[in-house]
Order: C-alpha cells, then structure tokens, then sequence
C-alpha cells in the first residue's frame, strides 16, 4: 500500500496533461512554395476581377450628387491610375503568396506567446468581474 501512495505522484507527474504545451505546426500545405504560387495566383485573379467593379456610381452618392453616365462607366481601374497602375497592382498581388506564407509561419512561431497573453487577460477579467454585484440578486 505504501509502495502505492510513494508511486501516485511519479504516475501523476507522468501524465500528459501536465506535460509542456506542444509548439503549433503549420501543416504542410501552407509551407509547400507551390502552395504560395497557388495563392498569388488566386489573388492576382482575384484582384483583375475587382478592378471590374463599378464604383462612379457610389462616389456621387457619397458626394450627394446624381449620377452621370461617366459615373456609370467608372471602374476601380480608373480610380488608381490607369492601366500602368492596374500592371502594377496585378505584379504586387501576385507576390503576394510568398509573403502570405511567410506571415503564417511567423504567426505560428507567435501563438505560444498569444495563447499565453489571452491566459493572462482572461485571468485578469476573471480578478476584475468577482467582486461585481449579481445582477439577479433582489434589491432591498
């Protein structure tokens, strides 16, 4: 019996759920450089399909005037400078995956760190709320 109250905490120690928190790893899809060629290529499709959208017509409500037909033909393209400015856009977007994988590695590396100060904060609200009166507590 004695054998057995000597091994609990050894058994206890032991356990998993006391052991370190396992450092996230981003899965494998999102490291692959193809993946991020994938991705900017999304994105600059993305991008050619929001240069199409009309806007004339909501910068004369925002302006509170009528529309004119100007307005109507109005595109994105032509609010940011042309098509040299939509060229230059385009090759920015298309960059763009690398630098999204890049960012999702660093947020990963971060998570420990982050999971660690909403810890803290959810403990902090938990200090700051307990001695708030009970709502549902009847007034005298």
């Amino acid at each position: 019996m004695r054998a057995y109250w000597i091994a609990l905490p050894l058994i206890i120690a032991a356990t998993p759920a006391v052991a370190a928190p396992a450092v996230p790893q981003l899965p494998p899809e999102l490291s692959d450089p193809a993946m991020a060629d994938k991705l900017g290529r999304m994105a600059g499709v993305l991008t050619k399909s929001l240069m199409d959208l009309p806007v004339g017509e909501l910068e004369a409500a925002v302006q509170g005037r009528p529309a004119t037909a100007a307005d109507k033909a109005k595109r994105v393209r032509d609010s940011i400078g042309g098509p040299e400015a939509e060229q230059r856009v385009q090759a920015e977007v298309a960059q763009s995956g690398r630098q999204m994988q890049a960012m999702s590695k660093a947020l990963v590396a971060s998570l420990p760190a982050i999971m660690a100060a909403l810890d803290q904060a959810e403990k902090q609200l938990e200090r700051a709320t307990a001695n708030l009166p009970d709502p549902t507590y009847p007034k005298r």
